[in-house]
């Protein structure tokens, strides 16, 4: 699970939990499942569908840093989501990933705009 926040025009989700050191999982963002890892200290995000046959790279496995999928062994660059044994031609779409502290996110100052608000006979009214 994750909570959605958009700020300066980017979209950053923060993750319930992240994974161990040479590991996968599968996180859902937007609707949007994607095989998230942990490999050397970096963090990487690759739509969770192998173009293969749509195996889950989620519940696949990290080796020699490469995601490998469950179903048939595809493998991919978990930073760019370039195919192993066909880089210039097969890919995963990848997703940039950062881990920045919550409060440098939530810094203001943010003004929320308000309007006027009334009830009339059962209806509320918004003047703007």
């Amino acid at each position: 699970m994750t909570d959605r926040h958009e700020i300066d025009a980017a979209t950053w989700h923060k993750l319930d939990e992240l994974p161990d050191e040479g590991r996968v999982q599968t996180v859902v963002v937007d609707g949007r499942p994607l095989a998230v890892t942990r490999c050397a200290g970096r963090l990487g995000a690759l739509d969770n569908h192998c173009p293969h046959q749509g195996g889950p790279l989620g519940e696949g496995t990290i080796e020699n840093g490469l995601l490998r999928c469950p179903w048939h062994g595809w493998e991919f660059d978990i930073r760019t989501g370039k195919s192993w044994c066909d880089p210039a031609r097969t890919r995963v779409k990848s997703f940039d990933v950062s881990v920045t502290k919550g409060g440098a996110l939530a810094e203001g100052p943010y003004q929320a705009e308000t309007f006027p608000v009334s009830i009339d006979e059962d209806y509320v009214v918004v003047e703007i």
